[in-house]
């Protein structure tokens, strides 16, 4: 199976808005592992990897849920991890 990982970086009205929360529940209609937490600047970082159509799915129900927080989303595609990301968390 192909896995894919994508890193990113939203900035906007990101914090104090249940970003993470609601990325962790989106996270459990696909089969996709990494993590997502708040960054000191105010950003937040979200990392998402799994099967290509898994990860894409999971990216853009981030962006219909969350759209009008984002002001912006720096994307970088990553080679995935060994072993790969089980499960989809919260960081602190």
């Amino acid at each position: 199976m192909a896995r894919e990982r994508w890193h990113v970086h939203y900035s906007g009205r990101v914090q104090g808005v249940g970003f993470r929360l609601t990325a962790r529940h989106l996270s459990r209609d696909f089969q996709v592992g990494g993590y997502v937490r708040n960054l000191p600047d105010g950003r937040v970082e979200l990392l998402a990897e799994g099967e290509p159509t898994e990860v894409t799915g999971f990216l853009n129900a981030i962006r219909r849920e969350l759209g009008d927080k984002i002001r912006d989303a720096q994307e970088e595609r990553e080679p995935p991890s060994d072993p790969p990301f089980v499960d989809f968390d919260i960081r602190y």
